[in-house]
């Protein structure tokens, strides 16, 4: 660890303004799982599409019936060491942006700031009808009244914020609909089959033009939405580093690759970088 350690301290020496770019693997410290394996293969079913859980019923009640199980794991999940160490690096002035594809909100309770949500919160539901938002919590409750049968049940946790409850029925489970307009609510996360809205991809491109070099750090980068960004930084001439424990789907573009577990290294590279430095309470 000493020798890749030093490697990513002077990485980031070089690059004094960072472009961070996260992934699941900083938050399966903090208990919540991923979806692939070192080789960037998917180890469990793909998640559900925009397309089905806007167009068939039955995947909806299937959707949150799997959440009502998996909510309490994430909910309860707190920031681990990757997370504290990239808020002491902002904290530091080492980090110019850090865009995040995951959903859990954990960089912004490690006290992260300049944070993009590249594919929205789980934390919050939204109204496709009119729009309005909710926190997640107060779903849970309305959840667990109209299907009391199904929030006795017990599963293991699933990435995103779900739980694999599967050979069950689904069709006797209650879905609310909004009490604003009896609207369909979805979590405001972006599914797959479904685009990152504009804004946030253009502040991210913004970012970037402005940053010294890119860091990844626990991302496969199997999905586009993230990986253009690199892309983007070698079209550009900016190097790039990652921190990933197994295959990553930029390693041929990486100038540097640190084979890690990513809350180890990034804590290390904060001791070097920002040994005095406290984020923000969140």
């Amino acid at each position: 660890m000493t020798a890749t350690a030093d490697a990513l301290a002077d990485f980031a020496h070089c690059h004094p303004r960072l472009f961070v770019l996260t992934g699941a693997g900083c938050s399966t410290e903090s208990g919540i799982p991923d979806y692939r394996d070192a080789k960037g293969d998917w180890k469990r079913p793909s998640p559900v599409t925009y397309q089905a859980f806007m167009g068939e019923e039955s995947t909806r009640r299937r959707y949150w019936a799997r959440s009502l199980i998996g909510w309490p794991t994430m909910a309860g999940a707190r920031p681990g060491a990757a997370h504290r160490a990239l808020a002491r690096l902002e904290a530091a002035e080492r980090v110019g942006l850090l865009l995040t594809q995951n959903v859990d909100g954990l960089h912004e309770a490690a006290g992260s700031r300049g944070t993009i949500d590249l594919h929205g919160r789980i934390d919050t539901v939204r109204c496709m009808g009119c729009e309005r938002r909710m926190p997640r919590a107060a779903l849970q409750s309305v959840l667990r009244e109209r299907n009391p049968r199904w929030a006795a049940l017990e599963a293991r946790a699933a990435p995103d914020g779900d739980a694999d409850l599967e050979g069950h029925d689904f069709a006797t489970f209650d879905v609310p609909a909004c009490a604003h307009c009896g609207g369909l609510l979805k979590p405001d996360v972006v599914f797959f089959g479904e685009s990152v809205p504009r804004e946030r991809v253009a502040a991210a491109f913004a970012a970037l033009e402005a940053a010294d070099a890119v860091l990844v750090a626990g991302s496969s980068l199997m999905v586009y939405s993230g990986f253009r960004f690199v892309q983007a930084a070698v079209a550009a001439g900016k190097p790039v580093a990652a921190v990933n424990l197994g295959r990553t789907r930029a390693d041929e573009l990486l100038s540097l690759k640190v084979e890690a577990p990513v809350g180890e290294a990034l804590s290390a590279l904060a001791r070097q970088l920002a040994p005095e430095a406290q984020p923000d309470p969140a």
